[in-house]
Parts: structure tokens; C-alpha cells; sequence
């Protein structure tokens, strides 16, 4: 990419909704005569469960005057589910019994009525259909997915570190795996034939060599400019001339420096670069697939020439519509040089108006590419090769200038500020789990400092924002290496899942952790919405016997700047949780 709760049970207080009709008597219509009823019920919420047969509210009511034998109706109920009463009929209590019978997951308004077919009161009640998930002790396969984090160094961010020094803290502290990095525009070294400048990219460069696992991925984003004609065509389409760039950027970075019109160029820092990506979106930027396959092998010899133990990620594809089909197996039947890592981007959205539930439906077809990627390598007899997402938000679109959109020229660029929102904390541990499953290695975010959009950390101001803490705790609560095993579980009504996506998985020391994300849209035509209110009751208790567990919640509420609190939870056969809105929840059991 260019630059560009409800809580299990009842509530306990008496709430008292109660309308009262007031019917006069016959005779003289004096007060005395005045018949009328009020109703209450013990709760203002019904919270019941997919495993649960039904819950009970109690009803109470208050006579005044003449009243006669009193029923009780409900009605608002949601298709599926199942309601049965008590009526007072010349008493003053009754209940409310409620099922969730087939409906689905979620909150729904419902009238129950108190009448003897003269006066009627009515309450309002809340049915919150809760769905329910037992995890089992049953191994489901392997979970590696790592996160990590990208920076685009260029003459827009190059000033990063230098602004913010302390922001090596964050960095590593994220645990991201080969940092990526993507020099563009002034971030090429290469000015002219024999000019070369590493300031804007070291600027960079130097400060993420020093972090984490002191060894990002090296994306050679794009050719020195001069390589190039007037429309962004290789000049040369042999690529050699692109592969003697590379390498003496191996040399620079590996190999003690090169020298070049007199000069000495030599990274300052001891750690090497061992992983290199070729080119970046060849699909969008004027490569072909047959031309891709010729540069990649150009490039890999030529590189490998100069330090033998480099990794290559292969095609950094722009991943949309069919463009997977179109470019990988071209490239799988024409590629000879080395393969370390299949590479591809996922964004849900190149237009900040698509609406949440559209920007959501993109994310289970991220997992079904990785699936595609997977199939089309073992056709290609490279089994054993990774896929990276090396690009991954919500939204691709950015300025492209004076303000215009990139993606909708014509149209003024809008930040879409779901991309640091609670919208975030429900789609990315989404994407995490979908991709995750899938097989995917490695997740990467776009990017480290940026906007509101992009941005893990805001690069204005240093603060992290809550696309941090989001991908801090996946990254801290699936670690890979060393990797997990997946868990199966099963769910309420396997035909609906209310919004929520769940990851379970059992760690090398026999810790569990289960994540549970609500994605579930509060209205259809939400765009950056509160997310719908949810809850779910876990069932932990095939997992055996755990010492404690505790609880770490990312959403709306959370404090973007210091991150969220972990909160201990009283352990138990099953553990309910609860959204009120977008957000995800890491259930943590030791």
C-alpha cells in the first residue's frame, strides 16, 4: 500500500414500569368508585441463555378499587422464542416465564400485560437472548499466527523517532515479529545511477533494527525512480538492473557496505536484514504476473549471491476480487527462485462510506484467500511455505493529495476513524480468528504511526490509540512461537452465532484462553456504529480444574492512551460475559 454484562441471572432491584387505565364504575361515579391496577415486574431484564430452557420474572400487582380476576399477556415476543404465565387472577402476584426456544441471539423490547378485561396495566421488559458456548478439551489442529506492524519509511514519516523517541517502548513492547519495512519516494536510497542517500530510510530503519526480534522484513517496495519511464514501467525488463539495487542494499545492510562514486555506504547498525520482500502490489502497480515471475527470478539469485541465508517473501499481492486467481498461479508455475513466504494484503473497505455490515462480510472471504493460497502452494509442491498477511486494516484508502481520495478520484478524502475505534477491537480480533484458523502465519497491521485510519500509535501526538491495545493483547494472548492448539467447541445454535466469533485455544503450559469478539451491527446502516449489545456464557467445564482466571476487556470504555486492566473472575463451571456494544473480551484461564 501507498501512502496513504448482561450478567447470568436476574437483576435483584424491583423496577416499576406500570401504566394504569382507569375505568369509573357504574353508580354515582364518585372516587370511591375508581377501579385501576398497577403492575411491576422484579427485573427490568430477562437474561436467558441458548442453553437454557428459560428464565422467570416475577410479577407483582397493586388493586385499587373493584378489580376482578386479573391475566397476565405477553406480547413482542421474538419468532422462536417461548413465553408461559401466571397470572394473579384475584391475587397480587404472578410471573413471567421466557425460553429462547429457535430465536437468535440478541435484545429485544417485549409488553407484558396485567387486564381484567375492564383495567390493564402493562411493563416493559427486556429479553436478552444470551449465546452460549462450551468449550471442550478436544484438539482441533495448531494456531501460529503471529502479530506484527509495519512502517512506510518516506519523507512524511521519517521524522518519527526523532519526534518521538521513547516510541521504541511501545514498539517493542507489542512483541511484533519481522517488523516491516517499506521504503518509498524519499525512503529509496538510490537517487541517480551512482547517488545514493540512506538518511530518510535509516531514519527508520535503524531504530526498528533495534527492537523486537532485531530482524523486520525488508520490503523493496518499489525501484529507484530512474528505472523507470513516464508511466511507471520498468525500463529494463530483464530486472537486472533492479537486482544490482538490491543487491547493494544487502551489502549496505549484511555485508560491511558498498562503495559507490567514491563513497562508503555501510548501515550503522550490527544486526543484519534477513528477510526480504520482492516489490510490493506488482497487481496494481503495473506488473504482470508473467513480469513478476521474471523479476522474482532475477532478484533472488542476485541478492543470494550476496549473503546465501536470506528469506524471501514472494508477491505482496493487493488482495481483492479475483486477483488472486489471476496472479498466483502464473507466478507458482514460473517461479524457480527460492520461496520462503506467500505474501498478500487484506483491507475490507477502499471507501469510508461502505457501511459496518458491508466492511464486516469482507472478513470471512480473507480466511477462504488464505485457504486459496495454501491449496495453490501444495499444488506447486511448496508445502511447506507460510502465508503472511503483510498488510491488514480496515480501510485502504488514503490521500492522495490536496485532500483527494486515492481509491475515489473526484471525491475528498474522509479519515475513517474505525480503524482505531471500538470497531476496531471487534474486526481485527475477528480477522485474527478467521485468519488464524485458516492457517495464516503471520498478521501484520498497517501501520505502526499514522492517523486515526492506519495509525497503531497516532504519529501527531505518540499516544497509542486502541488499535494498539488490540493487537497488544492478541499478540500477547496467542504467542507464536511458541504456538497453541486450537480447541473445538460448540455453540447454542450452530445456525447463529449473534455477531460473536470465538477462539479457543490451550497454551504449551495447559492455560487456556478464549477469545470472544462481538462484531454483531446495532443498525443496518451503521458506519462506525456502537455495535449491538451481546452476551454469551461460556462453559469451561470439560477443560478441567483451573487455579484462577481472569478477565481483559477492549472496547468503547477502554482508555486508549494507558490500555485496558485485567480483571480477575470467580472461576466456575460456566463464566458469563457480556458487550455492550463492539468489543472483544480475552478469557484467561491458569
Amino acid at each position: 500500500m501507498w501512502r496513504r454484562r448482561f450478567s447470568a441471572g436476574l437483576l435483584a432491584s424491583l423496577v416499576l414500569i406500570s401504566f394504569s387505565f382507569v375505568a369509573c364504575g357504574g353508580g354515582s361515579g364518585s372516587s370511591g368508585n375508581t377501579n385501576a391496577i398497577a403492575l411491576s415486574l422484579a427485573a427490568s431484564t430477562a437474561q436467558v441463555y441458548q442453553s437454557q430452557p428459560s428464565t422467570t420474572v416475577q410479577a407483582a400487582l397493586t388493586r385499587m378499587g373493584t378489580v376482578g380476576e386479573v391475566t397476565l399477556s405477553v406480547t413482542g415476543l421474538p419468532t422462536g422464542a417461548t413465553s408461559k404465565v401466571e397470572s394473579p387472577g384475584n391475587g397480587t402476584s404472578g410471573s413471567v416465564t421466557l425460553g429462547p426456544g429457535s430465536a437468535s441471539v440478541g435484545s429485544y423490547p417485549i409488553t407484558v400485560t396485567a387486564s381484567d378485561g375492564q383495567v390493564s396495566s402493562t411493563a416493559s421488559l427486556t429479553l436478552a437472548i444470551g449465546a452460549f458456548v462450551e468449550v471442550s478439551n478436544q484438539i482441533a489442529g495448531p494456531f501460529g499466527l503471529a502479530m506484527s506492524t509495519s512502517f512506510q519509511p518516506a519523507e512524511w514519516d521519517d521524522q518519527f523517532f526523532q519526534n518521538f523517541p521513547a516510541a521504541t517502548t511501545p514498539l517493542g513492547n507489542l512483541n511484533p515479529a519481522h517488523i516491516r519495512l517499506q521504503g518509498v519516494s524519499e525512503g529509496v536510497p538510490q537517487k541517480a545511477d551512482q547517488g545514493w542517500d540512506f538518511t530518510v530510510l535509516d531514519a527508520i530503519t535503524q531504530p526498528v533494527l533495534g527492537v523486537s526480534d532485531h530482524s523486520p522484513e525488508f520490503q523493496i517496495a518499489v525501484a529507484p525512480s530512474f528505472m523507470y519511464d513516464g508511466s511507471h514501467n520498468f525500463l529494463d525488463p530483464t530486472f537486472v538492473q533492479f537486482g544490482q539495487y538490491a543487491q547493494n542494499l544487502v551489502r549496505y545492510y549484511n555485508t560491511g557496505g558498498f562503495t559507490a562514486n567514491g563513497n562508503h555506504y555501510q548501515s550503522a547498525s550490527s544486526h543484519p536484514i534477513q528477510v526480504w520482500g520482492i516489490y510490493n502490489e506488482p497487481n496494481i502497480n503495473n506488473v504482470t504476473a508473467a513480469q513478476y515471475v521474471t523479476m522474482y527470478n532475477t532478484l533472488v539469485p542476485m541478492m543470494q549471491s550476496i549473503d546465501a541465508s536470506l528469506k524471501f517473501s514472494a508477491v505482496e499481492l493487493a488482495d481483492f476480487g479475483n486477483e488472486e486467481q489471476k496472479f498466483i498461479p502464473t507466478f507458482l508455475a514460473g517461479v524457480t527462485a527460492q520461496v520462503d513466504v506467500l505474501s498478500t494484503h487484506f483491507y475490507s473497505s477502499c471507501n469510508q462510506t461502505d457501511p459496518d455490515t458491508q466492511v464486516l462480510g469482507t472478513v470471512p472471504g480473507f480466511a477462504t484467500g488464505v485457504e486459496y493460497l495454501y491449496s495453490q502452494l501444495q499444488g506447486a509442491g511448496l508445502t511447506t511455505v507460510p502465508v503472511w498477511i503483510t498488510e491488514n486494516n480496515v480501510n485502504a484508502d488514503y490521500d492522495a493529495g490536496n485532500g483527494m481520495s486515492a481509491c475515489n478520484p473526484g471525491q475528498a478524502f474522509v479519515t475513517d476513524k474505525r480503524g482505531s475505534s471500538a470497531f476496531f477491537a471487534a474486526w481485527r480480533p475477528y480477522v485474527f480468528s478467521q485468519v488464524g484458523k485458516a492457517g495464516a502465519a503471520a498478521l501484520y497491521q498497517w501501520v505502526f504511526a499514522d492517523n486515526p485510519q492506519f495509525g497503531e500509535l497516532n504519529s501527531q501526538t505518540g499516544n497509542a490509540q486502541l488499535s494498539y491495545w488490540v493487537d497488544y493483547a492478541l499478540a500477547h494472548a496467542f504467542p507464536s512461537p511458541p504456538g497453541a492448539s486450537l480447541l473445538n467447541f460448540t455453540t447454542g445454535n450452530a445456525s447463529d452465532d449473534g455477531g460473536l466469533e470465538t477462539l479457543a485455544v490451550k497454551n504449551p503450559d495447559q492455560s487456556v484462553v478464549i477469545m470472544i469478539a462481538n462484531h454483531a451491527v446495532n443498525a443496518s446502516g451503521d458506519n462506525n456504529g456502537p455495535g449491538a449489545p451481546r452476551s454469551v456464557l461460556v462453559d469451561v467445564s470439560g477443560l478441567g480444574a483451573f487455579s484462577s482466571a481472569s478477565e481483559l476487556t477492549l472496547d468503547t470504555n477502554t482508555d486508549p492512551v494507558h490500555g485496558p486492566t485485567p480483571a480477575s473472575v470467580s472461576l466456575a463451571s460456566q463464566i458469563p460475559i457480556s458487550f455492550g456494544g463492539y468489543g472483544v473480551v480475552f478469557l484467561s484461564l491458569k
